[in-house]
């Protein structure tokens, strides 16, 4: 009696401690449970899979939480996805559950969970986390009869009509426990005696025929292409495409739907297989092929090898690599590795493989396929400078993510990387880059191992070019993150009027705004808009307000099924309120007096800071006498002591006027943390890795381990913009290249300019560039001619990334005159 006496009371005292279970209680005898006393919960992971509503939202998304007592897997409800797609709701912060209900699954028996229908999201960083020891062995909380659901206690969606999750942020990347890898190879002895060769499939093709056994080698493997859609019966809809080959020759093989989870990772170039039980297909023509000339097989390209799981169901046996044996005659795996120095003879859209060091690594940035079938969906990819001691010039690499994330979400500056199959592409103007294929696979150092290639004699050759180096000299060249954008916009801007799909399209001022607000979480848009500048600000040194900014996150009004717009649009659009730019630390402004310099008479514009300098005392005396109580004041002793704070601007004469009778002005234009590179060194490695990669899908306890640097930046103009019918207004921040170390200056065009307003705006860089910015003009050199911007037409090419929450990072990267543009009408 004792023991269930002291049983009980510790069950009580659990259940009140709980803050999810004192919820799921409350379930049981309500619908729809509205919560009054709220309890902050952590998010552990988030996780995404296709819908089975065949209207409305295409994914749905599955969120683990925590109270540091139990564990708990609930359902998203379907209105709050823009959460998730804003990056709002995310692993490693707190939310506050509000509204939430039970639903029973109508398909299943014993099924049940949690769906979360209303939250507030807090600030940053969790508050709880830090104090749970080790959440995973947290138990996780089922209904009384529902302990046998596996859907609750496995890595598959509540929603039993999915077998499996997607990847966050593309569907490329494999998600889940059911990708296995990593299991032995095959040691049986296998009868080889009745295999058959590549080149007699072709003649069997059409034949009534029992396939014989194959014996090939992967020599290319791409990456995974998910095809579901809403109304497909097919649980595991993955494809993946391998080139085989034997002593024949070479023949694409397709591994299809549940063989993906169980094969994708286990197969890579190099591996040998004995294959029973397939089918074999007409090829599909319309696909990327790589390039395997430098192989010199024969390529069989009528048919391909197809591997299901039934109809036939394929047997697949890995052969190990001791197993092989040199008779059976087996091709070696051949590589097309090109240095940056032979890069500049190659051809656009030939095929290469690098391997080099690297020495910038971008943020990763996403952009969506042009593929209209299907959800929507995007690609993930990050742009990397790498050396190889062949060339000054380094390599620039545009990577997508090739179905291997744990390799892309390491790559980092100090680091060995292989490209194998990158295109080569050229752009007029501008030096040669290399972009990812179908078929492009990435090795960094930790993963180069095994891999056919480390016996290549190019490869050894860049090992001993390696050995030469000094890493802190090597170091000091390095960085990571920040806004980058390549190739740069060409000299002259043409609007394609036959091709509405052109690279940068031309919006109206109208509708910019509904880009904004269309973005996703680190989707990045190229757009282009007609005005006229109004108005430059120069803000020096700026520091950041991530710290201001988390503090006005926490109090986060609710968000509800019936409101589909973040909070923030309901606040007016001026400068002062835009959350976390840079710009909003440092700008020096009182109410009814801002630092700002304006004329009338655009050639009579002249700078005078030490008048204004005398001035600022005077007005500041007067300020606080009349508005002393005004929360817009800033304090001013910081502003008197800080001199580089000083914002200096220009406005057009007309500007003042304008801006009271813009319908719509868009104060985004404020300089981010995110938009700015650091500096990479090897001590804060895993924060800068954190900051520059996309929101994981579990937390992990190094997500809130360090804090990242502070970013360095000497200071940004911020220019607005008014469209061409001066109904919109926009402010877009403008960061030029005044350094030669900086990663954007790398194929810069670096052509001399009068370093005035408007060439620096159109070259995007102060001149000379060197390491030192001694010699460069100083902001109020620049702004000095801002004059001849007045009432100028011009098309403004914007850059804009959805950075996670409210941010949005609007960066102008060129501007044209009108005698710069032209107008094709066909293609």
């Amino acid at each position: 009696m004792e023991d269930n006496s002291s049983c009980s009371s510790a069950g009580t005292a659990l259940s009140e401690a709980s803050f999810l279970q004192r919820t799921l209680e409350r379930l049981s005898s309500t619908q729809c449970l509205k919560v009054s006393t709220e309890a902050p919960v952590a998010v552990i992971a988030l996780q995404r899979y296709l819908s089975d509503q065949p209207e409305g939202q295409p994914d749905s998304y599955d969120v683990t939480v925590t109270d540091g007592v139990w564990r708990a897997k609930c359902s998203v409800h379907p209105a709050l996805n823009h959460l998730v797609h804003s990056n709002t709701l995310r692993t490693g912060t707190d939310v506050s559950i509000t509204q939430c209900s039970f639903v029973y699954s109508e398909r299943r028996l014993g099924h049940g969970y949690i769906c979360i229908e209303k939250l507030r999201c807090g600030g940053e960083m969790s508050a709880l986390l830090p104090r749970i020891q080790d959440v995973a062995s947290l138990p996780m909380m089922v209904k009384q009869g529902m302990e046998r659901s596996v859907e609750l206690q496995s890595d598959v969606p509540l929603q039993v009509s999915r077998k499996h999750y997607l990847s966050l942020w593309n569907n490329e990347d494999p998600e889940g426990d059911i990708w296995t890898s990593g299991s032995p190879s095959s040691h049986t002895v296998l009868d080889v005696s009745n295999i058959t060769l590549l080149s007699s499939l072709e003649s069997c093709f059409r034949n009534t025929w029992k396939p014989l056994p194959l014996l090939v080698k992967i020599i290319h493997k791409s990456r995974l292409r998910y095809y579901g859609k809403f109304g497909l019966k097919i649980d595991y809809p993955f494809q993946a495409y391998f080139e085989v080959a034997d002593q024949s020759g070479t023949m694409s093989l397709v591994l299809w739907n549940e063989l993906c989870p169980e094969f994708y990772q286990k197969l890579s170039v190099g591996t040998v297989l004995y294959i029973q039980n397939y089918s074999l297909k007409q090829s599909y023509s319309n696909r990327s092929r790589p390039q395997m000339d430098h192989h010199q097989m024969k390529t069989f390209h009528s048919v391909e090898i197809c591997l299901n799981a039934r109809n036939p169901t394929s047997v697949v046996t890995v052969v190990s690599a001791k197993s092989v044996l040199p008779q059976w005659g087996l091709p070696e795996v051949s590589y097309l590795f090109t240095t940056r120095l032979q890069l500049d003879e190659l051809s656009n859209n030939s095929a290469c493989d690098v391997i080099c060091l690297v020495t910038f690594v971008g943020r990763v940035e996403r952009v969506k396929s042009n593929g209209k079938k299907g959800p929507e969906k995007f690609w993930t990819y990050r742009w990397i400078h790498a050396v190889d001691g062949s060339s000054d010039r380094p390599f620039i690499l545009e990577v997508f993510s090739s179905s291997q994330p744990e390799v892309f979400s390491r790559i980092c500056p100090m680091t060995y990387l292989v490209c194998t199959q990158m295109r080569v592409c050229r752009v007029e103007g501008s030096l040669p880059y290399l972009t990812s294929s179908c078929e492009t696979e990435t090795f960094i150092t930790g993963y180069h191992k095994g891999q056919p290639y480390v016996s290549d004699p190019r490869v050894k050759t860049f090992i001993q070019w390696t050995k030469t180096l000094k890493d802190n000299v090597v170091l000091q060249k390095t960085s990571v993150g920040g806004h980058y954008c390549y190739p740069r916009p060409p000299q002259t801007f043409t609007q394609s009027m036959a091709d509405a799909s052109a690279q940068v399209p031309l919006v109206a001022a109208a509708d910019l705004k509904k880009e904004m607000e269309t973005l996703q979480y680190r989707e990045h848009k190229k757009v282009a808009i007609q005005g006229q500048i109004a108005a430059v600000r120069y803000t020096k040194h700026p520091k950041s307000t991530e710290s201001r900014g988390t503090e006005e996150r926490e109090q986060v009004p609710d968000v509800a099924p019936d409101v589909c717009e973040p909070n923030t649009q309901d606040h007016p659009s001026t400068a002062e309120q835009t959350t976390a730019p840079i710009s909003t630390a440092e700008e020096i402004s009182v109410r009814g007096i801002k630092r700002r310099i304006q004329t009338r008479k655009v050639k009579q514009f002249s700078l005078n800071l030490r008048s204004m300098a005398a001035k600022r005392s005077s007005e500041i005396e007067e300020e606080k006498e009349s508005d002393s109580g005004s929360e817009d004041t800033p304090n001013v002793a910081d502003s008197q002591q800080n001199q580089d704070s000083d914002v200096i601007s220009w406005e057009s004469s007309s500007w003042p006027k304008q801006k009271q009778e813009v319908s719509e002005y868009l104060c985004e234009g404020g300089l981010h943390q995110d938009s700015v590179s650091q500096r990479f060194t090897i001590d804060e490695k895993d924060v800068l890795l954190q900051r520059s990669n996309l929101q994981p899908t579990h937390w992990t306890p190094e997500q809130s381990a360090d804090t990242p640097p502070p970013v360095v930046c000497p200071g940004f103009y911020q220019v607005t913009i008014l469209g061409i019918n001066k109904q919109m207004a926009i402010d877009a921040a403008f960061l030029p290249v005044v350094s030669s170390d900086d990663p954007r200056a790398v194929a810069l065009p670096q052509d001399p300019h009068g370093n005035t307003m408007l060439s620096c705006l159109s070259s995007g860089f102060l001149c000379p560039l060197s390491h030192s910015q001694s010699t460069l003009p100083q902001p109020e050199e620049v702004l000095g001619s801002a004059g001849e911007l007045e009432d100028m037409h011009l098309v403004c090419i914007l850059d804009l990334c959805h950075l996670g929450g409210d941010r949005v990072e609007v960066l102008i990267s060129k501007v044209y005159r009108v005698t710069e543009v032209s107008k094709c009408t066909a293609l």
